[in-house]
């Protein structure tokens, strides 16, 4: 009788266990690196969704939002991804043209503090970016895109590759916009001071921290991270003239999923106000929604002019203009 009963539990616990029925749902979330890193929002996020939807969240990290956009192409439908976070308003149209994501129909939130909205990605953090610098080596730093261009103190420069990261593909817009058809003359002055250029913007911070650059290429709110994380204001963003170039980072419901509901969810929890502020305090980036700052983003430079091209534009000039770029560099 007691193997009979032994036998009954383990058949019945076996049940429980492989029955999807009683099993909590996975969501698959394609994300970028920094975002699961150990000083980044993705753990706290990860965290407080779970705690109220009963499922649990897988999130792989892919490097930058090009690898991100890259990789669903590849794998249409046979990804994993229920939703993809860390695209921006520069990748906006190759995303809907290569039409992975659906319509997330959520409303407008009335206390968004921007004029961005999307019927098919909602923005959840945005910045602008910037050349950053340490103020105990740089005593005159450049206070436009052209002094740092014209670099008359030999100044050393670290960006990223447009063609695997979205702070380089900023860059790449930020140069166009500014200069136009003079984009790949001011491409080979920038060349002559270059000390590399990395795959995403991790290893380029690094390099820049180890003090291989005088410059690097990141956000205006960088700064942020130093003195929330380490108590130290010797980095600053050096503020052009000419304007700023501004990163929308969305996130967005993947066609493929058989989970909507749930990824629709999750959208909706990245705009409440714990979220927003662990953007803020973590992502070091504007929240979308009127949130109170850190008390450090009172320390740091506004962008006072703000530099952006229609998504439509990006799109159909994009291709060109990396191949501009990649002739400058390699004269």
């Amino acid at each position: 009788m007691l193997c009979k009963n032994l036998l009954f539990f383990m058949l019945f616990g076996a049940f429980f266990l492989v029955n999807p029925v009683f099993a909590k749902p996975i969501l698959t979330i394609y994300s970028y690196g920094s975002f699961m890193s150990e000083w980044g929002p993705g753990e706290a996020i990860k965290k407080g969704f779970e705690t109220q939807c009963e499922c649990q969240l897988n999130i792989v990290t892919l490097g930058d939002g090009v690898s991100i956009l890259n990789r669903i192409r590849l794998e249409g439908n046979n990804t994993k991804a229920d939703v993809v976070l860390g695209l921006d308003n520069n990748l906006l149209e190759q995303a809907k043209l290569a039409n992975i994501v659906i319509p997330h129909q959520i409303k407008r939130p009335d206390n968004i503090n921007t004029d961005w909205w999307d019927i098919d990605f909602i923005p959840y953090n945005f910045g602008y970016f910037a050349f950053i610098y340490n103020k105990e080596k740089i005593n005159n730093p450049p206070h436009s895109f052209h002094d740092l261009v014209y670099n008359k103190a030999n100044w050393k420069i670290i960006y990223q590759d447009p063609r695997t990261s979205t702070p380089g593909l900023g860059l790449l817009f930020w140069v166009k916009y500014i200069y136009g058809d003079k984009a790949v003359t001011v491409w080979e002055k920038i060349a002559k001071n270059t000390v590399t250029v990395t795959k995403g913007w991790s290893e380029a911070y690094g390099l820049f921290l180890k003090g291989e650059a005088d410059f690097v290429l990141s956000y205006s709110t960088s700064p942020v991270a130093h003195i929330i994380n380490d108590n130290d204001d010797h980095y600053e963003a050096a503020i052009f003239d000419e304007g700023h170039y501004r990163q929308v980072e969305v996130a967005g419901i993947v066609k493929y999923t058989q989970k909507t509901e749930l990824a629709r969810r999750f959208l909706q929890y990245l705009l409440t106000p714990e979220v927003q502020r662990q953007f803020a305090e973590k992502n070091v980036m504007y929240p979308i929604i009127n949130t109170q700052l850190p008390e450090a983003f009172q320390q740091i430079q506004s962008v006072n002019k703000v530099l952006e091209f229609d998504s439509k534009r990006v799109e159909q000039n994009q291709k060109m203009w990396i191949r501009e770029w990649q002739s400058a560099i390699s004269n």
